[in-house]
């Protein structure tokens, strides 16, 4: 695939200043980054703890955080807070997500810097949106228990949160979309704008289609591994080998096919599953029928046949094994990712493409302090003047 310089990139000339950290406010600043914007992100001495995560959140850092540059300062310093307001006064943007009244300590808040620079789209990543809960700290997983989305992922009784950080990714994807339309808008009014995006919110909206189930039925949704499935076949089976398939069949149509593919036209003539709703209502029996026909079918055989006669179906896939997805591969899904300490990692891209390009890393990830030296030296900063707060330990350069 192409890869699209900066200034063909729809936020060339869109200087952004980052102070977040975890998921949320860097996914906003990540989106940002690579539809062309320059993303300066502001990290402490010692850098941004996501960058030591272990475990689950080993990978954070890497995922969130390509396309910024990355300067260093001791944000408690009255020295270093004087260069992030100058920094701040230069740009178009400024991203945030610590907790309620920590920019307003270091006097980092909207209302602080808009009278700096009236033009700033200020965006904060937040816990909740203003109401009675604005001053708790949230996560993604404290959030997924309060909004219905633990309990309608895991069976009766056993709440499950989501399997990835669907919470703080589209909160940044949210954050990232009233930045757009801001700067939208002030092409016509000069104005910046304050914009907030929150956890519990996002949540909120994840579950509507199942608040809005039990408006129109007046039956509460159950949970997914209990809930009355809309369409007849709309399962996992295992077939030869113990490999796990997805296989739906949502229409009568798809249905005969997958009649005909499996030689059960016994099935498809059967009066019992007539229609979608029929099928829905045996279910029970009909399920653990089609398993037994299944279980001896060889699954790389049969992917080629559902895919030519237009059977959706999935293989159960783990993470790792995207690397290798051939999809992925051949349509430019995973771009080049440089590390740090120069290493190369593929890195899932933005899901768009502008003009058939998709949208990659532009530079490698950012050491912490790369760019201190050269961004303060674009602020007006002299050398000796650079050099004395790097020796007072006001800022760190790479």
């Amino acid at each position: 695939m192409n890869v699209a310089t900066t200034q063909s990139l729809p936020l060339a000339g869109i200087r952004v200043v980052e102070m977040s950290h975890m998921v949320m406010g860097p996914t906003c600043g990540m989106i940002l980054a690579d539809l062309g914007a320059e993303v300066i992100k502001v990290e402490p001495l010692t850098g941004d703890k996501t960058r030591e995560l272990l475990g689950a959140g080993a990978g954070f850092f890497r995922t969130f955080n390509r396309n910024k540059k990355s300067i260093s300062v001791d944000i408690k310093d009255a020295q270093a807070v004087q260069a992030v307001l100058k920094l701040v006064e230069s740009a178009d943007v400024f991203v945030e997500n610590f907790k309620p009244g920590r920019m307003a300590s270091l006097g980092l808040d909207y209302d602080s810097l808009k009278k700096r620079n009236p033009g700033l789209i200020y965006v904060s990543h937040k816990g909740f949106l203003q109401g009675p809960y604005d001053k708790r700290l949230a996560l993604d997983e404290v959030v997924q228990m309060m909004a219905g989305l633990a309990y309608m992922t895991g069976p009766v009784g056993r709440p499950l949160r989501a399997g990835t950080s669907v919470n703080d990714i589209m909160g940044g994807m949210f954050g990232a979309l009233g930045v757009l339309a801001a700067l939208f808008q002030r092409t016509g009014t000069g104005q910046g704008k304050e914009i907030q995006s929150a956890l519990f919110e996002n949540c909120v909206l994840l579950s509507a289609q199942h608040m809005q189930q039990y408006a129109v039925t007046g039956v509460a949704a159950n949970p997914m591994p209990e809930r009355i499935s809309a369409w007849g076949i709309y399962d996992t089976f295992e077939l030869a080998g113990g490999r796990l398939m997805f296989i739906a069949a949502t229409g009568d149509a798809p249905w005969k096919e997958l009649c005909d593919i499996l030689q059960r036209p016994d099935l498809y003539q059967d009066p019992r599953l007539k229609t979608n709703n029929d099928r829905v209502l045996a279910r029970a029996w009909l399920i653990p029928e089609l398993g037994k026909t299944l279980k001896g079918l060889d699954a790389d055989a049969l992917a080629p046949v559902f895919e030519a006669r237009q059977i959706p179906f999935a293989y159960i896939t783990k993470p790792e094994e995207l690397f290798d997805d051939p999809h992925l591969q051949q349509s430019g899904g995973l771009g080049r990712q440089v590390l740090e300490d120069g290493s190369e990692t593929p890195m899932p891209l933005l899901p768009i493409s502008l003009d058939g390009q998709r949208l990659q890393p532009r530079q490698p990830i950012a050491r912490i302090g790369e760019h201190t030296e050269s961004v303060l030296r674009d602020l007006g900063y002299e050398s000796d003047e650079i050099a004395r707060l790097a020796a007072a330990g006001v800022l760190k350069m790479a």
